[in-house]
């Protein structure tokens, strides 16, 4: 999403319950004082084993400033579930986020007896911080500028919002978003076949019936989406006589390789990203809302 596309929750509707309900909790928990009270320690877990701690720990912050970026990282990221549709990213966000649990309480079993910390930061760390990995790998940069002599690109500042997160709380934070990173990558490398899991379909109909947005609704990347699209190629776009706007550049073959890579037509690929002017983010939004038609 570097350069816009569909905004708001179309075709996210299991982002959109995730965002409402890491708000709510936080906003409840703040409103009765009892925001200090989350978090994940080992005397609670472990030996008190308050269960209740674990589930309002997973999507509740504490902070203010935690809750600002942890809600934008989450929308941000909605992105993804677009590319691989609602079912998928329910599947990942579950693994992401139990994984990312597991570990945190693994952690607090093993510095139990050390004076390195007690209390973990609460909030989505694990599924945000998991997103970073499909974020660095499968995001292209598709611009790059210098500020004051330094170099940026357009996925810089995700970046610095995450980094701003994972050191919000120093240690208390900084555990949770490695384990989510931890947790990330396992899904990356496809542990126990989970990037073939899929939730059962009345579960997915709950998010698409109850979350998603009035304006559209979930869906999975097409094979085929030719006949929603243009007919001009890119390179006849290219060649036609100019009308007073910017030349449109033949889109990269990498580009079209990683649309198709998600389920594309090629053809369709290659329009779509001639009508966002290369933006791969904002091609993918157009096939996902040429499907949706």
């Amino acid at each position: 999403m570097q350069g816009g596309g569909v905004s708001g929750f179309q075709n996210a509707p299991v982002t959109r319950a995730l965002v409402l309900a890491s708000g709510l909790l936080s906003i409840v928990f703040s409103a009765n004082r009892r925001a200090r009270a989350l978090g994940l320690s080992y005397q609670d877990i472990i030996k008190n084993f308050r269960v209740w701690r674990i589930f309002a720990s997973g999507f509740a912050f504490q902070s203010t400033p935690e809750l600002m970026f942890g809600l934008y990282l989450l929308y941000y990221f909605r992105v993804f579930e677009r590319q691989i549709g609602s079912n998928k990213y329910s599947v990942f966000s579950l693994f992401t986020i139990t994984v990312s649990l597991l570990l945190e309480i693994l952690s607090l079993v093993l510095l139990k007896d050390t004076n390195y910390i007690s209390t973990l930061a609460s909030g989505p760390y694990g599924l945000i911080f998991a997103s970073f990995i499909p974020f660095f790998l499968d995001i292209p940069i598709t611009s790059r500028f210098r500020i004051f002599g330094v170099n940026f690109s357009d996925k810089s500042f995700i970046y610095l919002a995450g980094l701003q997160l994972l050191l919000s709380s120093w240690k208390r934070s900084f555990i949770p978003g490695i384990c989510g990173l931890i947790a990330g990558s396992l899904y990356r490398l496809n542990v126990l076949g989970v990037r073939r899991m899929k939730l059962p379909q009345i579960i997915a109909a709950f998010f698409t019936r109850f979350f998603a947005s009035p304006s559209g609704s979930s869906s999975r990347p097409s094979r085929n989406l030719v006949g929603n699209m243009p007919s001009h190629t890119g390179r006849a776009v290219q060649n036609q006589p100019s009308t007073g706007f910017a030349p449109l550049v033949e889109p990269p073959e990498s580009s079209i390789a990683m649309l198709v890579s998600m389920g594309f037509d090629s053809n369709a690929a290659r329009q779509a990203l001639v009508q966002a002017r290369n933006d791969i983010n904002v091609a993918t939004n157009i096939l996902l809302e040429a499907q949706s038609h």
